[in-house]
């Protein structure tokens, strides 16, 4: 375990490097962690690493004190009961509408028109709610994988995705037509744990903040 006491949900992915590189800033040795792809648990320095939509879960449960994972994925699991305690500013990304490129926007269309369209994502929650913020009408349809496939394909007029350079949509023929949001990475808890806990949570905190 390390000098905290404390488990740690971590996200696999893009944001992994450089939340591995916060946690080894305050102290928490993450080296068997860079070491080993294949291995999800390592209980000797309180480290647990999942796909980045489990974070929220797992800290929820009470599977680790605490988490790291993007602003997107908490946006659209708004129903878990989790404490927000940092932003940490790394892994910045945009969620946006987008269409093909060269194409009339669909989303001016639809809200011109008053019609329905269709929008691919794997945000479907923030999706909806913005488009039904917008006074859009929408039939979302949630795809698990390459999102930029669906309008290429004719399954959807737009789609929602998250994005930080914009180059997979360029080279996919779309341009962004709307943001919707920025991310980054956050610091959760478990608010039990936040409470039994207070002192080491608020020093990795403090910890990650000075970092």
């Amino acid at each position: 375990m390390n000098r905290f006491g404390l488990t740690f949900a971590v996200p696999r992915g893009a944001l992994l490097d450089e939340t591995l590189d916060a946690l080894e800033r305050i102290g928490v040795d993450a080296s068997e962690v860079r070491s080993n792809d294949r291995r999800l648990l390592f209980a000797d320095v309180g480290i647990v690493t999942m796909r980045p939509s489990d974070v929220p879960t797992y800290v929820e449960a009470g599977a680790a004190d605490l988490g790291i994972v993007g602003k997107d994925v908490l946006t659209e699991q708004s129903e878990r009961q989790v404490f927000e305690l940092l932003d940490l500013g790394y892994g910045g990304c945009s969620m946006v509408l987008a269409t093909v490129a060269g194409d009339p926007d669909p989303a001016a269309e639809a809200l011109r028109r008053l019609g329905v369209m269709r929008v691919a994502t794997k945000y479907p929650r923030t999706a909806a709610r913005f488009l039904e913020d917008t006074g859009r009408q929408a039939e979302i349809v949630e795809v698990k994988g390459s999102v930029e496939l669906a309008p290429l394909t004719g399954l959807v007029e737009a789609i929602v995705d998250l994005t930080a350079t914009g180059t997979t949509l360029r080279e996919n023929g779309l341009v962004v037509r709307e943001q919707i949001a920025t991310s980054t990475a956050r610091l959760i808890a478990n608010p039990v744990a936040h409470k039994l806990k207070a002192t080491a949570i608020d020093e990795v905190v403090e910890g990650l903040r000075g970092a």
